[in-house]
């Protein structure tokens, strides 16, 4: 029987340790309750932490260990390793966990193919800060992007998918994905039906590939640059009306190819992609919150075309704008 290995550490999110070791727990056994049929276990789970000690979750939940990953004997053929969620400061939890990213750097080794080592949310800066990320694609909550690529540079981030695969190691991105890391890493094991009748019997929606339905326009103030923190100012308070590249370059006095590499340098976007992520973002909070039809919506956010601003939503947020009103309007 395969063996699922969750490392537990004071901070880390209970339901991301619950919910995983729950699903591998009961793959291939509550399909068959349902249907009146003989369970068949197919994974062991276990929850170790530094010394075998509990670990003190940052809800107040207090969960017993199986014992210590400090006596862990490396990986069988079709192990897991898995690092949940950080609830708590990042910053806290990497300093204080350095004897964890120390031990975590074994398996930087292990040997390409199959997954071994994966992470839910903002677990995956304990193993980025292991090095186990380094020039892998690597997903984490879409939130902590901009975090983490300052972190971790050298690491292939997509803040924007919600599962990534990378050789041995894979990433879960925000909040609940650990549902559709497990779900993934079980038909990886166990194969597509036992997969299937898992995510039936959770009621999880299997489909789903993308964050950026959930995610929120990040500011990317974190430069010092303050012209470019201008013309932000600028475009945010601006962005419903057209938007001059040269005026824009005219009133910080620089040419508009020298305003086009400060921006991109500063906040790693062109002044155009950034107004279109503003323009995007108040028609979600419009398609949210109001009634208003999209063509008023695309009209009120600067845009003439509602096709064209249709495709443009699409791209930035993986949902039309009619699927996007009908996920998330209240």
């Amino acid at each position: 029987m395969k063996t699922v290995t969750i490392i537990g550490f004071n901070g880390a999110l209970a339901s991301a340790i619950t919910g995983i070791i729950d699903l591998f727990r009961l793959a291939g056994v509550t399909w068959a309750r349902i249907h009146g049929e003989q369970p068949h276990a197919l994974f062991n789970t276990r929850l170790l932490t530094e010394s075998g000690e509990p670990c003190r979750c940052i809800n107040g939940v207090t969960l017993l260990a199986d014992g210590s990953w400090q006596e862990m004997d490396g990986l069988g053929l079709d192990d897991l390793l898995i690092i949940p969620t950080i609830g708590a400061p990042i910053d806290e939890i990497l300093a204080g966990n350095q004897a964890l990213v120390k031990w975590l750097t074994q398996f930087r080794a292990v040997p390409e193919g199959q997954v071994r080592v994966a992470s839910n949310c903002t677990g995956a800066f304990l193993l980025a800060a292991a090095g186990l990320l380094d020039g892998r694609e690597a997903t984490t909550h879409w939130g902590f992007g901009d975090q983490f690529r300052r972190r971790f540079p050298e690491v292939k981030l997509h803040p924007e998918k919600l599962v990534t695969v990378d050789g041995p190691v894979a990433c879960a991105g925000g909040g609940m994905a650990w549902w559709d890391l497990g779900v993934y890493l079980v038909e990886r094991l166990a194969g597509a039906q036992v997969a299937r009748e898992l995510a039936k019997a959770f009621v999880i929606d299997a489909g789903r590939t993308s964050q950026a339905p959930y995610s929120v326009l990040q500011a990317k103030r974190y430069h010092s640059d303050l012209a470019v923190l201008r013309v932000q100012d600028w475009l945010e308070a601006h962005f419903r009306e057209p938007v001059s590249l040269a005026a824009l370059a005219d009133a910080e006095g620089m040419s508009e190819r020298s305003l086009l590499r400060r921006f991109q340098q500063a906040t790693g976007d062109a002044p155009s992609t950034y107004l279109q992520l503003l323009r995007v973002e108040e028609a979600r909070r419009q398609l949210e919150s109001s009634r208003l039809g999209l063509e008023a919506i695309t009209r009120a956010v600067g845009y003439e075309d509602v096709s064209s601003f249709s495709r443009l939503f699409r791209k930035h947020t993986g949902l039309a704008p009619g699927a996007y009103r009908a996920k998330f309007s209240r």
